[in-house]
């Protein structure tokens, strides 16, 4: 059975985003103390992964998906993967704002998707 060419770049562009996610912010709980360099070579390892999955997936969507709806559609998983990274993991409360912003690319994802 052919796994969807929708169903694939989502996925790996929401694990691509896991990894993005630890890596760019990971390190503001973790390594606050330690050196920015230790921080940076930490994150740049682990970002290594998400390009292992990022790029796939772009080339993959990229045969069903044009350039803008690639974009969109990782801003829009980059929120989700995000929000629930910032309360649980950073202890982040709850804003109202995460509402409005997510309004804001549901939005976004109808316009780029609508023609």
């Amino acid at each position: 059975m052919q796994i969807p060419i929708s169903v694939q770049t989502v996925g790996l562009l929401a694990l691509s985003n896991v990894f993005m996610t630890v890596a760019w912010y990971g390190h503001l709980k973790n390594l606050a103390s330690k050196p920015w360099w230790v921080a940076a070579l930490l994150s740049w390892s682990i970002a290594l992964f998400e390009y292992l999955l990022q790029v796939p997936a772009n080339r993959i969507g990229y045969t069903e998906f044009s350039l803008a709806q690639l974009k969109i559609m990782q801003e829009a998983i980059t929120l989700s993967v995000f929000v629930p990274f910032a309360m649980i993991y950073m202890n982040q409360p709850f804003k109202l704002d995460y509402v409005w912003a997510a309004l804001c690319l549901v939005g976004a994802v109808y316009f780029i998707f609508r023609s």
